[in-house]
């Protein structure tokens, strides 16, 4: 029986854990508990609500200093709310992540092209001419 009410507290605990934050409601505790919210950003979040409640997102990104949409964003992925609901930006970040990983990936291909390019003309110049001898020397670097 002591097993089972263990178990059972145990699983209450970790679903609080795993609870929405919400910003209107949260102590400077639960708000230090999100990731990326420290103790100076919970202290600014508690100072703006004293002069009222955040209305929504948008608010709350305009009244506290600090927090743009990639942190709002941040913040709602880690379980933070404002009333009740998600920042609608959280589900476009990860696509923009990847997005930003493509254009490095490409902009790579193109820069090691170039340096092929280079090395081709550096062979051309110093006197090899056939195509051959100017990829064993690009391939040698």
């Amino acid at each position: 029986m002591l097993k089972k009410i263990l178990a059972i507290v145990a699983m209450l605990y970790a679903a609080a854990c795993f609870a929405a934050v919400d910003v209107n409601k949260a102590g400077a505790a639960e708000l230090d508990s999100i990731k990326g919210i420290g103790p100076a950003m919970s202290t600014k979040i508690l100072d703006e609500r004293k002069k009222g409640n955040f209305k929504d997102w948008n608010d709350f990104i305009e009244r506290v200093k600090g927090v743009g949409e990639g942190n709002a964003a941040k913040f709602s992925t880690e379980g933070l709310t404002v009333n009740g609901s998600a920042f609608k930006g959280a589900a476009a970040a990860p696509a923009a992540k990847e997005e930003k990983k493509d254009l490095k990936a490409e902009a790579k291909t193109k820069t090691d092209a170039n340096k092929v390019s280079k090395a081709d003309e550096k062979q051309k110049k110093a006197g090899a001419t056939t195509p051959a001898a100017s990829a064993a020397s690009a391939a040698k670097k």
